[in-house]
């Protein structure tokens, strides 16, 4: 239990720094960091409904779901830069609102078909050899229906609310490298 908390907090650093290194902003990678409290909600939920209790093969769940829940939040914000910086959208509620339409088929599709191959794992609870398999299922499944359902409302307010100077900033800065590397 104590190797897998301390992988678990090298897999958050670890992602904190993909994260930095993508969008070269602290508060930018806070925001897709964000998800993780999203997917907790379902994970946790899930976990209670289904009266298990908190094992090392649910610890690996969380562990997975951090992953796959930060990429809604990769596709949201890096679309939000994208529209900006490449189709002259300025940040406005309005462009946060398309980016969120445009976004909504890839991130329904990627969650759907990871729960998706997940349910037949949650439906087997009781049967012998998925002792191991049915509480990482159960977790990643109730992770993946919060974190998908919150990234369309959270994920917008948080960038609205925190996110636009860091972007805008972002976007001078590569515009500015850009300049650069022309002269």
């Amino acid at each position: 239990t104590r190797m897998i908390g301390l992988l678990s907090l090298l897999s958050l650093a670890g992602m904190f720094l993909a994260l930095y290194t993508l969008f070269r902003s602290t508060n930018l990678a806070l925001q897709v960091l964000a998800a993780l409290p999203m997917a907790a909600i379902g994970a946790v939920s899930a976990l209670v409904i289904t009266r298990q209790s908190l094992t090392v093969a649910s610890m690996v769940g969380f562990i997975s779901l951090a992953g796959i829940a930060s990429r809604n939040g990769i596709l949201l914000i890096a679309h939000y830069l994208h529209l900006v910086k490449y189709e002259g959208e300025q940040f406005t509620p309005e462009m946060i609102e398309r980016a969120g339409k445009e976004r909504l088929a890839p991130m329904l599709m990627t969650a759907l078909t990871a729960g998706i191959a997940l349910v037949p794992l949650v439906l087997a609870a009781g049967e012998p050899g998925k002792e191991i398999l049915y509480p990482v299922a159960t977790v990643i499944l109730g992770g993946l229906i919060s974190s998908t359902l919150l990234d369309f409302f959270v994920h917008p307010a948080l960038f609205w609310c925190f996110g636009r100077r860091s972007a805008q900033s972002q976007i001078d800065r590569a515009d500015h490298d850009e300049l650069g590397d022309i002269s």
